[in-house]
C-alpha cells in the first residue's frame, strides 16, 4: 500500500475514543446492587451475574500500548542491558506532508513489573519486544479483526459478537497475504474514494514477505477499500486485504488502532 497516494487525514482521536468506550462497554460492575436491598439472595445473585458478564468481556479484550515519549526504546528481555531499537515517536507516515501518527503497539504481555511485552510493527513479521511502561499509556479493546485467506473473507468480532463479515480480495500468488498475528498500525482517509484503495485504508504492523518496497516506500500490508467490487473473493492483490467499500468505512469509525487482526490460511 503506498501511502504517498493519500492526502492523509489522520482519523485518530474518533478510532481511539470509540475503542475506550468499547473497553468499558459489555461488562458490568463489580458492586452492581438492586434497588432493593432487602433481599440478601438478589443481592447475590446480581453481583454474581455482574462478575460473570466482566469476566466474559476480559477473555476478548486485548491490551493496546501508546507511546508517550518521543523516543521508545524496545529491548530484548527486561533485564538486557541495552536496546535492541529504538523507535521514533510519533512515526512519519508520509514524508511529503510531514503527516505523523503515534507509535501503538499490542500488548503481549504485562506480567513483569515495569515491562511490557509488544508485537512490534518491524521486520520480519511477528517480531515482539520489551518496552518500559512508563513509556506508554496502556488501553483496551474489545474488537478484533479476522481474515481467512481460504475463504477469502473478513470477520469484525466486538466481545466475541460479529459485527461484520464479507467477501475479501486477498494477494495474489505471487504477491501473498502473509499470515500471522498483527494490529492496526495506521489510519488513512483517500482523496478520491474511487481509488483503487477505496475511502478508507488501515496500515497493519505486517509486511509482505516476498516485496521489499511497493511504490517506492516500505510494502506494508494493509486493510482498505477497493474501486472494482467485483475483485472481492479473488487473489490479485500485492498482498493487501481489499473489501467492501460501505463496510470500512463504518469500520473507520468504531476501530482503534491496536486492534488485533489475526490472518490465516
Amino acid at each position: 500500500m503506498s501511502r504517498r497516494r493519500f492526502a492523509v487525514a489522520l482519523l485518530l482521536t474518533g478510532a481511539l475514543a470509540a475503542g475506550a468506550t468499547a473497553c468499558g462497554s459489555g461488562g458490568g460492575r463489580d458492586d452492581a446492587r438492586p434497588t432493593d436491598r432487602s433481599s440478601t439472595t438478589s443481592s447475590t445473585s446480581t453481583r454474581g451475574t455482574a462478575a460473570s458478564k466482566v469476566s466474559a468481556t476480559a477473555a476478548y479484550t486485548s491490551d493496546i500500548a501508546t507511546a508517550s515519549v518521543p523516543d521508545v526504546a524496545v529491548y530484548d528481555s527486561p533485564d538486557a542491558a541495552e536496546p535492541r531499537l529504538d523507535l521514533e515517536n510519533p512515526w512519519v507516515v508520509d514524508a511529503a506532508s510531514g503527516a505523523t501518527v503515534p507509535q501503538v503497539f499490542l500488548v503481549q504481555d504485562r506480567a513483569t513489573p515495569g515491562w511490557v511485552q509488544v508485537l512490534l510493527p518491524v521486520r520480519p513479521n511477528g517480531s515482539t519486544g520489551w518496552i518500559r511502561d512508563s513509556d506508554v499509556t496502556i488501553a483496551s479493546t474489545t474488537f478484533r479483526i479476522s481474515v481467512e485467506l481460504g475463504a477469502r473473507r473478513i470477520t469484525v468480532t466486538n466481545a466475541g459478537t460479529v459485527t461484520y463479515r464479507g467477501p475479501v480480495a486477498v494477494g495474489a500468488p505471487a504477491t501473498p497475504t502473509p499470515t500471522g498475528n498483527y494490529y492496526l498500525r495506521v489510519l488513512l482517509q483517500a482523496p478520491d474514494p474511487d481509488s483503487v484503495y477505496g475511502p478508507y485504508a488501515y496500515g497493519l504492523s505486517s509486511h509482505s514477505e516476498v516485496l521489499d518496497t511497493f511504490s517506492g516506500v516500505d510494502a506494508e500490508i494493509g486493510i482498505h477499500g477497493n474501486d472494482d467490487a467485483s475483485v472481492l473473493g479473488t487473489d490479485v492483490t500485492h498482498g493487501c486485504v481489499r473489501m467492501d467499500n460501505a463496510a470500512i468505512t463504518t469500520l473507520a469509525g468504531q476501530l482503534p488502532l491496536g486492534t488485533p487482526v489475526d490472518i490465516v490460511a
